[in-house]
């Protein structure tokens, strides 16, 4: 596997879950990675811990996007790679209980600042003619599930993710999303914790019959930011232990129970 010395990349929401897993699967390749996160302190601690810079970075802000991309570049360089991984979530809720305002404070996040994001670092990327981004969706956004913003955000991030693609792909840029099943996150332990989510069910959707391990998620989004994915662009990647063709198996009984010796 090859190794990425000299290059850097930027993490959005790289401070905890799956942003800091990314932050430190591109660490141990040999990135220089930047933590970029809505919590300075928390970006500070992660990046202490990497061995990395941090930047402090809202994502629903335009103008901050257009400042932290020529900060970084002017203290660290060239970025030659990026992960959106900021993002808000949702708890299932009933359309007719779902507020405008959460509707719109979802979208906000999940898509703008992913696009907004993107086009600050990408276009920097499109000029130099090189660099690899890898947005984050979801699997909620290729299944009916009930959260009626976080879905439909994550399902226009993979469909971003392919306009820029094409856009930007004889520029010598390549884009690519990760859409996550169920990983075990700290908010998703916190919905375990309160009893609002119930482990053992999330685990037997899943072909595997497991959660996706945030490393699991680092490792894919290393893999397709280096030079081993060199010919990867515009692809939806699923990291989600089955989840996806297991969904339908209850309608058959359920996934069949591992085959012994």
């Amino acid at each position: 596997m090859s190794t990425q010395n000299g290059r850097t990349a930027l993490v959005t929401g790289g401070a905890s879950g799956i942003g800091e897993a990314c932050a430190a699967a591109l660490a141990a390749k040999g990135w220089r990675v930047i933590i970029s996160d809505v919590r300075a302190d928390a970006a500070q601690e992660t990046a202490r811990r990497l061995g990395g810079e941090a930047l402090a970075l809202d994502v629903s802000d335009e103008a901050a996007i257009t400042a932290a991309a020529e900060e970084a570049e002017r203290r660290f360089g060239p970025v030659d790679g990026l992960v959106t991984s900021a993002g808000v979530l949702q708890p299932p809720t009933p359309p007719e209980n779902f507020s405008a305002f959460d509707f719109d404070r979802v979208m906000n996040v999940n898509l703008r600042g992913t696009w907004l994001t993107a086009v600050a670092f990408g276009t920097r990327m499109a000029r130099r003619g090189r660099g690899a981004i890898v947005t984050i969706g979801s699997v909620t956004s290729l299944r009916a599930v009930p959260l009626h913003a976080y879905g439909p955000s994550k399902a226009a991030v993979a469909a971003l993710t392919q306009c820029l693609a094409a856009d930007w792909g004889r520029s010598g840029v390549r884009i690519n999303c990760i859409s996550p099943g169920y990983v075990a996150t700290p908010p998703l332990q916190k919905a375990i914790d309160s009893g609002q989510r119930d482990p053992r069910s999330l685990e037997e959707a899943a072909a595997m019959g497991r959660l996706v391990r945030a490393e699991e998620v680092g490792k894919a989004a290393a893999f397709l930011l280096s030079d081993d994915a060199s010919a990867i662009t515009g692809v939806n990647l699923p990291v989600d232990c089955g989840w996806l063709v297991a969904s339908h198996m209850g309608t058959y009984g359920g996934v069949p129970p591992a085959r012994g010796e």
